[in-house]
């Protein structure tokens, strides 16, 4: 069964936002009282978090669809719709999350520290808030947004100190376990260890961790073995330790190959040539791996390596060793900048920078692409005129109109709001008047236009001057 997993594909769908209400409060002797539908709910992101008690992917790997809930549809009597409640995923301290084609979209390092994978669609404004001198009581209201969807990558990288490389059965395991508390897997044949283990180590002041990588062979770096599952677990550390064994029971290998080849296949898969190295000779408590250590150790050194002979075993050579690591861990955290305060980065918008684009296809269709009319589009019920007609008014007051005109389009060409697979189309008539042969002008109903008493009229007069701008495009907080 599979206990262990660091890479995993995740679909999450922030949850989408509830509809608007349309209605009209009605009491004795006044069954028009004016607009009273609330605003529907926003509908919960999808966050991810990281957590340091989460250390594996497992649960994403047996669940990798996740989905927030919805906002609440809002109703009559100004009551807004419940918001959906975020869903919070917790993620290992490491984690990196991409996109399908591979681009980071953030690295996730620290306690709390956190990612929205999925943003909850708004939820739609009712009729109430869409309410204003000009438009005393709109018969629509606005559509919620959809909840965006998206599909990532989640790749745990272990956060470790110091990474322990070598050939399976070096002592890898053997080695972490007596220096720290961590109880991992060991046995003397291949592949004993299939996941990376971790462990704390106290060397006077310095507190650092350690990880074991395992299946690094020959091939490792192009997908052989089990190398290329765990080589990301090491881009992190601050060291490298080549564990070398010096009692090898095949007579093909010798330490000196074995670090070449495991050196060759941290080349190849990049990144990790300003680590520093340590060599550490294993098994020494054996004659003959004593024999071999002392007969290479002169070579290595040569070579600029640091070389410590240890054996796991009967626990020779460990204090030297964890204190050498500790020093070089804590030169190597003093070097590193020190935090700067977060700063928020403003950039305005240029002057002449219309929120859209308008272009001409190969099909001679007119594509509107823009953050605000595709919302809008997607905001709109359809099958209401004075929807449709507000619609048009928002997109001519953008400049949606006046764009199209200067891309030469004509009346009843084509028109096309939002992306390829997903876009409202409709012929376009230039100042169009969607719906406004029924209501005179577009959001009126002249059925609130009856004589109405003198007390009635002062009180709307007096909030009518009281009321601010409420146009929904330039002015509401959603």
């Amino acid at each position: 069964m599979t206990t262990f997993v660091d890479r995993v594909e995740l679909y999450a769908a922030a949850g989408s936002g509830g509809h608007g209400c349309a209605s009209v409060h009605r009491e004795k002797f006044k069954p028009l009282g004016g607009p009273d539908g609330g605003n529907g709910g926003r509908g919960g992101d999808v966050i991810l978090v990281v957590d340091q008690a989460v250390t594996t992917l497992l649960d994403y790997h047996h669940s990798p669809h996740r989905k927030a809930t919805n906002g609440q549809p809002g109703a009559g009597d100004n009551r807004s719709g419940k918001d959906g409640q975020d869903l919070v995923l917790p993620v290992p301290d490491g984690t990196v999350i991409l996109d399908m084609d591979g681009n980071v979209l953030a690295d996730l390092v620290g306690q709390g520290t956190t990612f929205v994978a999925g943003q909850g669609g708004r939820g739609g404004l009712g009729n109430h808030a869409l309410a204003s001198a000009r438009r005393k009581a709109p018969g629509f209201a606005l559509l919620g947004v959809p909840g965006e969807s998206r599909d990532i990558v989640l790749e745990l990288k272990t956060v470790a100190d110091v990474a322990l490389v070598g050939y399976p059965s070096a002592g890898k395991s053997s080695l972490i376990s007596v220096l720290s508390a961590a109880k991992p897997k060991i046995a003397d044949y291949p592949f004993t260890t299939l996941v990376p283990n971790l462990g704390v180590v106290t060397a006077g002041s310095t507190v650092y961790t350690i990880a074991d990588v395992p299946g690094l062979i020959p091939g490792a770096s192009q997908g052989k073995g089990l190398g290329l599952e765990f080589l990301r677990h090491v881009e992190r550390c601050s060291v490298l330790v080549h564990v070398l064994d010096t009692a090898t029971l095949e007579s093909e290998r010798d330490p000196v190959t074995d670090l070449d080849v495991i050196e060759a296949e941290l080349t190849q898969y990049g990144g990790l040539d300003d680590r520093p190295r340590i060599v550490v000779l294993n098994k020494i408590d054996i004659p003959d791996g004593q024999d071999l250590a002392e007969m290479i150790r002169p070579e290595l050194e040569a070579r600029g390596y640091q070389v410590f002979e240890v054996s796991a075993v009967a626990r020779t050579g460990l204090k030297e060793l964890s204190f050498a690591l500790a020093s070089i861990i804590a030169e190597a955290r003093a070097a590193k900048p020190v935090d700067e305060a977060t700063r928020i980065v403003i950039r305005p918008k240029a002057v002449d920078d219309s929120g859209f684009t308008v272009l001409l296809d190969e099909e001679g269709v007119y594509r509107v692409r823009g953050e605000k009319p595709e919302r809008w589009v997607r905001q709109t019920d359809f099958n209401n005129d004075e929807a449709v007609g507000y619609l048009a008014d928002r997109l001519n007051r953008l400049g949606v109109e006046t764009a199209l005109l200067k891309a030469g389009a004509k009346s009843g060409d084509g028109v096309a709001i939002g992306p390829d697979e997903n876009a409202v189309v409709f012929d376009w008539e230039p100042s169009m008047t969607a719906g406004a042969e029924m209501l005179g002008r577009r959001g009126e109903d002249h059925r609130l236009e009856a004589p109405r008493p003198a007390t009635t009229r002062r009180r709307d007069k007096e909030a009518e001057r009281d009321d601010p701008q409420k146009e929904y495009d330039d002015f509401h907080p959603f």
